[in-house]
């Protein structure tokens, strides 16, 4: 198997390949073509960009700047909105449901890196996928961590680390993320 088979199988692999170095380029033009238009001319999304994404819905906007590791993993629903400064990093796939909505500087990480030092100078991580349901509110500032499924018409309170699944329907706050009394 190659580093990328691994990587989507839910593998521990090595990040230092030069086929994935290759994928995260690929991303890292598409990201800079959406950045970089002028704003009179900015669409919702760059070409390059929605290009590059696994799928997209209707009428997605996604506020620039904006970041991701490889783009080929993310799917996004209909109307998902993203503002400024977020960052996708999709190792893994990362599925966002219809009429969800992020705060500004929201985070997403599907990286697990090795807790074993000499592993972790190998490049050795695992992707884990993050699944967030439909009309989910993610306030700014909001980092969401490996593994996590939000459900359906959940809030994330600006600023929490989302550490556990998050029912539908429930509001969490903090770090780490607990629901409201």
């Amino acid at each position: 198997m190659t580093e990328r088979d691994k990587m989507q199988a839910g593998q521990w692999y090595c990040c230092l390949d030069p086929e994935l170095d290759a994928l995260r380029a690929q991303a890292r033009r598409a990201v800079h073509a959406h950045n970089t238009c002028p704003p009179d001319s900015r669409s919702a999304m760059a070409p390059e960009l929605q290009a590059l994404f696994a799928s997209t819905g209707a009428d997605c906007f996604l506020e620039a700047p904006f970041h991701c590791a490889y783009g080929m993993n993310i799917h996004l629903g209909a109307r998902v909105y993203f503002n400024a400064g977020c960052v996708v990093l999709d190792t893994a796939p990362v599925r966002i449901g219809d009429d969800t909505m992020f705060g500004p500087h929201v985070q997403i990480y599907c990286a697990q890196h090795a807790k074993d030092p000499s592993e972790r100078a190998q490049g050795l991580e695992i992707g884990l996928p993050v699944t967030i349901g439909r009309n989910v509110w993610v306030g700014g500032g909001a980092i969401l961590m490996p593994g996590i499924t939000i459900g359906d018409n959940a809030t994330i309170g600006a600023g929490s680390v989302v550490t556990k699944d998050v029912a539908a329907n429930e509001t969490v706050v903090g770090n780490p993320a607990r629901p409201l009394p």
